[in-house]
């Protein structure tokens, strides 16, 4: 063998076996035993249309809660090869080597496929872990080698694979015959489908809207190529690359333009697909780059050449991160779109701090707020609330904590309340500061704090881990080193 064909041969690792789906739907597929193998077999056997029948002397509850929840059939006896003949499969799982060997010989002399649960070497098929999204099915093995590998590696398809993935499957193939039809060229067809499950078709059918997927379809089938824009206003969370979604780092993926925000990181942006166009309309506190009524109609004038549009905001786009005012003009512009939640900047603290933003018998409700309202106002209206056992988390709000301690503290709030602040959460960046109430103002007069800080006030920074912050004052009182003690 010349040194080329060795290295090819190196290269191309062959399979033990063949994967492929047996049809099952209306056939009988025997499974003998009535214990946890056994039941695990007929919980996966439950996914399909199989006819499952269930063959134990003694079954153990497992087995009996197993056969309520999935209508499988019993019979109360020992095997028998006239149990065969019918049947699609057969699963020996007793536990008893000399049982499932007799079994798997008889199934093989009957033309059954025989599988040994845990006996590898008996099986004439091996059971995969199954994903299933119906119609659609992804099947993983090891061949018997690694399932706790292969569980691993179903987590991450499950999780990749969007749950109504089969709702847009059955929608297709209600279009084969139509597209077969109108469409006789073979590069249409490929045409159509790449656009079918990567377009608007797709977006609107995973999110739900059914009759919009239907509509973009026909416009599609129809040989209309201005199809309808569509746009997800996604939250980056608080800047982790790792805490994004995965429906977030699905859309990004599909994107044809990435509108960001200028806290969003790099490396969350280039997540997107690499010929992506990106549109940066970043904001700083004073320094507007691009105004709100300009990012509407960005978004719009995208959306209308057909595009696929990624408003990407750092955090959840839905606390303070004005999608309401972008989801009316998407309306008004008569656009689709799909909101994707993210890990705001109160949650991802709370996570790094340790700190419970609520706590049985310490505080029972929480306040997410700005240190302005639209007119510019300090903490408006609902100061007194941290009175009353709540948890304050103030966004943005380094530039007026001396105003806030002031308003609080005003409204009766006690001067040695505990507080601490968190600067860039979840990032490699973070830095942590505990104080009190009274030390706030001092907040604003570091110089080593110039990024996207989140305020926490109440009782309940007691309870955090803060052995690593540093106080908000350079020699902190001796009530501030009390808060860190406790």
């Amino acid at each position: 063998m010349t040194t080329s064909n060795r290295n090819r041969s190196e290269s191309l690792q062959k399979l033990d076996v063949f994967p492929a789906f047996h049809k099952v739907a209306g056939r009988t597929v025997v499974v003998i035993g009535g214990g946890d193998e056994a039941a695990a077999k007929v919980r996966l056997l439950a996914e399909t249309k199989a006819d499952i029948h269930v063959i134990a002397a003694a079954i153990e509850p497992v087995m009996q809660r197993t056969l309520e929840k999935t209508g499988a059939r019993h019979s109360a006896r020992a095997f028998r090869t006239s149990d065969l003949p019918d049947a699609a499969l057969v699963f020996s799982a007793t536990g008893d080597e000399a049982i499932d060997r007799g079994v798997v010989e008889a199934a093989r002399q009957a033309g059954v496929p025989a599988n040994a649960v845990d006996r590898p070497d008996l099986c004439d098929f091996y059971t995969p872990a199954l994903v299933n999204r119906a119609p659609v099915a992804v099947a993983i093995s090891s061949a018997g080698t690694g399932p706790v590998l292969v569980r691993h590696v179903r987590a991450k398809i499950e999780a990749l694979l969007p749950k109504r993935l089969g709702v847009l499957a059955r929608l297709a193939d209600s279009f084969r015959g139509a597209v077969a039809s109108l469409m006789p060229s073979a590069d249409d067809r490929r045409y159509f489908w790449a656009r079918f499950f990567a377009g608007p078709v797709s977006h609107h059918a995973l999110a739900g809207n059914m009759e919009k997927a239907r509509s973009e379809a026909n416009r599609l089938l129809n040989r209309n190529e201005q199809s309808e824009g569509y746009v997800w206003l996604v939250g980056a969370g608080p800047g982790a690359e790792d805490l994004l979604t995965l429906r977030a780092q699905r859309v990004l993926q599909e994107a044809d333009v990435i509108v960001h925000d200028r806290l969003v990181p790099d490396v969350v942006v280039a997540m997107g697909r690499r010929d992506a166009e990106r549109i940066s309309v970043g904001k700083a506190k004073g320094a507007h780059s691009v105004t709100q009524y300009r990012i509407n109609e960005i978004l719009i004038e995208e959306a209308g050449k057909g595009r696929r549009v990624v408003r990407l905001k750092a955090g959840d786009p839905m606390i303070f991160g004005r999608a309401g005012e972008e989801m009316d003009a998407l309306r008004n512009a008569e656009i689709g779109f799909e909101v994707v939640p993210g890990i705001t900047a109160a949650i991802a603290a709370s996570a790094s701090l340790h700190l419970p933003l609520t706590l049985r018998g310490v505080a029972s409700s929480l306040v997410l707020a700005t240190g302005h309202d639209v007119n510019s106002d300090t903490l408006p209206d609902w100061a007194g609330l941290a009175l009353n056992g709540t948890t304050v988390a103030v966004y943005m709000g380094k530039s007026v904590a001396g105003a806030v301690a002031r308003r609080l503290i005003d409204n009766g709030l006690s001067p040695s309340t505990p507080v601490a602040i968190v600067e860039n959460a979840s990032r490699t960046d973070e830095q942590a500061f505990v104080g009190l109430l009274h030390d706030l103002p001092a907040l604003s007069e570091r110089s080593d704090l110039d990024g996207p800080a989140l305020i926490v006030i109440g009782e309940v920074v007691g309870h955090a881990g803060l052995d690593a912050a540093l106080p908000i004052v350079a020699s902190p009182s001796l009530s501030t080193e009390k808060a860190r003690a406790a």
